[in-house]
């Protein structure tokens, strides 16, 4: 699936007839409004290459269907009156879900990415499927009134940490959840009896970092997740996320970085979630399972004291961000990226030492890839996932907003 497209180069009058060119048309002026959150009707031209008065034709459609409103433009230095600005509707939003091995995050999302509610409930062991699902279920029916009263909501996105095929839904492995062969995205429609769409947590990721993050703009970039149940990551070459065949790529965390390491549940020997894991950071700074939304403080407070963390610490820190560094190097070999995003607590980890995992990555990799990157943390923190999650519902609205309410179909061709 693409990544959420530049608008500097969005696709417009595509298809065979005027109604496949306008929904076309009105697909690539959404998307512009998605991704730039407010923008005038000179710039959506600008953008699309499509003229005013066509652009004011789409716009006034996509008005209609409830999907952007147009508001007064931002204080402008240009003479002459200032066009509205084009803004994505607040009240349209998708349900975003994230399990994990110690809770199950539920979100409220924006078709602007904005999270207006986000609810971490907490578990005491691993969840079961039909756990989760309960947990969603009864979460959604407790905002019900919330949700009637002020939103529209268009579906479900899971990010779930494990092996997701592509189209279906169904978790193949999620190896530290404990699922296999997991029907979970039918499941909660089921229960919620709304669309659901899932995929890998780190896949969303990097969909919500390009699109919303640190990365807007970037082509090319790698991001790299870390969360309890171990580390997964997504791939975007030429601003296309790669899926692979079934839509399992970016398993980063099985490569392999000690052959003289300990054995990992994939049945390898050595692999980098195995020698870079949340665990043992929470472990050595006194806190318990569920304090990794504490950790990134009490570990970036270690390293800002006077003195310098304890040896322990930095011990640790070293040569958990030494591991990393060694598969970043094959990756930055292999793709040649301009950016190397680091979420969850591998983004913490490089807060720490930053110039240790350049400097660890920069040693190894080659002359040209290694000239060619830079690094920098996922900038939604932990509404990262969340967002990601949420682009997987507002998919097909993005494709084809036509789909989207009801509105009368102006002569938008051209």
């Amino acid at each position: 699936m693409a990544v959420s497209e530049n608008p500097t180069t969005l696709p417009v009058r595509q298809g065979r007839n005027l109604d496949d060119v306008r929904r076309s048309n009105l697909a690539a002026v959404l998307g512009a409004v998605h991704v730039q959150g407010r923008v005038s009707r000179a710039d959506l031209a600008r953008a699309t290459g499509l003229n005013r008065s066509t652009i004011g034709i789409l716009v006034a459609e996509l008005v209609e269907r409830g999907l952007v409103d147009e508001v007064e433009p931002s204080s402008t230095r240009l003479a002459g009156r200032p066009s509205p600005s084009v803004v994505p509707r607040e009240d349209v939003v998708a349900l975003a879900v994230n399990p994990e091995i110690d809770a199950v995050t539920i979100g409220l999302v924006s078709l602007s990415g904005r999270v207006h509610k986000r609810i971490r409930y907490d578990t005491a062991h691993v969840p079961s499927p039909d756990e989760v699902v309960n947990i969603v279920a009864a979460v959604v029916a407790g905002m019900s009134g919330e949700l009637d009263r002020s939103f529209r909501t268009v579906g479900v996105g899971l990010a779930v940490p494990g092996l997701v095929r592509d189209g279906d839904g169904v978790v193949i492995l999620g190896p530290h959840l404990g699922w296999k062969d997991v029907p979970i995205a039918a499941m909660l429609s089921e229960a919620l009896s709304l669309p659901v769409a899932a995929a890998n947590d780190a896949s969303t990721g990097v969909m919500a970092e390009y699109t919303f993050g640190v990365g807007r703009g970037t082509q090319n970039l790698i991001y790299l997740n870390g969360g309890a149940s171990g580390i997964g990551g997504g791939v975007a070459i030429d601003g296309m996320l790669l899926t692979g065949s079934s839509g399992f790529a970016g398993e980063f965390g099985h490569s392999l970085v000690n052959s003289a390491g300990v054995l990992c549940h994939c049945g390898a020997i050595g692999c980098l979630e195995t020698e870079v894991s949340q665990a043992p950071l929470l472990d050595t700074l006194g806190l318990d399972s569920t304090g990794s939304e504490q950790l990134e403080s009490v570990l970036l407070g270690q390293f800002s004291r006077e003195g310098g963390p304890e040896r322990e610490i930095l011990d640790l820190v070293h040569r958990q961000l030494d591991f990393l560094a060694v598969a970043l190097r094959g990756v930055v070999n292999m793709f040649n990226p301009e950016l190397v995003l680091l979420g969850g607590f591998l983004g913490t980890l490089y807060a720490a030492a930053p110039e240790r995992l350049e400097a660890g990555v920069r040693t190894r990799a080659l002359v040209g890839p290694r000239d060619d990157v830079r690094f920098a943390r996922a900038e939604l923190g932990a509404d990262l996932l969340l967002v990601g999650a949420a682009q997987l519902a507002f998919a097909p609205i993005l494709a084809d907003p036509a789909s989207f309410g009801a509105a009368a179909s102006p002569a938008a061709e051209r």
